[in-house]
């Protein structure tokens, strides 16, 4: 009767090799497939993005595990889970379309024409600021070059940084509150915001003259989760913060209670100081400038269509943004 150690002696067998494999038109459809699911956040969700009904994406996904042998994800009542192979694939994944649209780009760039995705990240809520370059740049790039195709993502300053760096967006257009090491930052404009309130606040109906630049001192603040702004705290006590948001949205609604004062840009305030129902509070002593920049990730080749893209942006590429 064998034992455990009756084999002791002989050496481990040795792991299965398994063949390299040999990418082929499928391969990259399914790969697609699968990066889509993954951005979507699962099978449901990428159904619109794909156009594809959910069984099909279920196949697909099956497919690819079969052809590179590997468990990419869990699904079901729980949800969905990418697995450590399908992590790993999914970056790999991002690596290698950016580097099929490289060759592309390079190619087009041979015949003068630019062709490829271009992928951009924005905050949301920036679209009334007319200070911002990109309406105007996205336009001359689509005339001058008709077969780029935009993919524009709108979200919260996190969710840029994060696609920017995993190579889902190649650029993304911010404001600064503190610089990270992984992207290069290039100057675009300024943002002002100033401090409102809403019909119904104490101040609302204040004088502006009996308004010094310490009254916020004396009312509760909203904090902005997403912004560190150091200046703020010239103008209001950090425990008067009572309230908090985590987008520009959310701090106009706690405004429009009566019961806060917050920081708002001017041009997204605007329209509700022109219908009567925001105030700024002394605009002229209470306001903080926010830059915003152009990120690129870090030590990665520009591209033919970043470069249009940042040159559109009348941005010069050999001009980061020091320190």
């Amino acid at each position: 009767m064998e034992t455990p150690l009756s084999n002791s002696g002989n050496p481990a067998p040795k792991p299965v090799q398994r063949a390299p494999l040999a990418l082929s038109g499928l391969d990259f459809k399914l790969l697609k497939v699968f990066k889509a699911v993954v951005e979507a956040g699962g099978f449901s969700a990428a159904q619109n993005e794909l156009n594809v009904g959910l069984a099909a994406i279920s196949k697909q996904i099956s497919d690819l595990e079969i052809r590179i042998g590997m468990r990419l994800c869990t699904r079901g009542r729980e949800g969905f889970h990418l697995t450590e192979e399908g992590r790993l694939v999914y970056q790999a994944s991002i690596d290698l379309f950016a580097s099929v649209d490289n060759f592309r780009d390079r190619l087009s760039s041979a015949q003068n024409e630019l062709i490829g995705d271009l992928g951009v990240g924005v905050i949301d809520n920036t679209i009334s600021d007319v200070n911002s370059p990109l309406v105007a740049a996205l336009k001359r790039i689509n005339e001058a070059s008709p077969k780029v195709r935009f993919q524009l993502q709108a979200s919260q300053l996190d969710e840029v940084e994060r696609g920017v760096v995993e190579g889902r967006l190649v650029a993304g257009i911010v404001p600064v509150y503190q610089k990270r090491e992984e992207f290069d930052y290039y100057a675009l404009y300024e943002e002002r915001s100033e401090v409102y309130c809403a019909v119904g606040h104490p101040l609302f109906a204040v004088p502006e003259a009996e308004i010094d630049s310490q009254v916020l001192k004396d009312y509760e603040c909203i904090n902005h989760r997403y912004a560190i702004h150091r200046d703020k705290l010239n103008f209001a006590r950090y425990d008067s913060f009572s309230a908090s948001a985590t987008q520009v949205e959310a701090v106009a609604l706690l405004i429009k209670t009566g019961r806060f004062v917050g920081f708002l840009p001017q041009h997204y305030a605007a329209s509700m100081v022109a219908q009567g129902q925001f105030r700024a509070v002394r605009p002229d002593l209470i306001h903080i400038s926010t830059p915003f920049n152009l990120i690129l990730r870090h030590n990665t080749v520009r591209s033919p269509l970043v470069k249009a893209f940042a040159q559109a942006l009348g941005v010069d590429l050999k001009a980061p943004v020091q320190g």
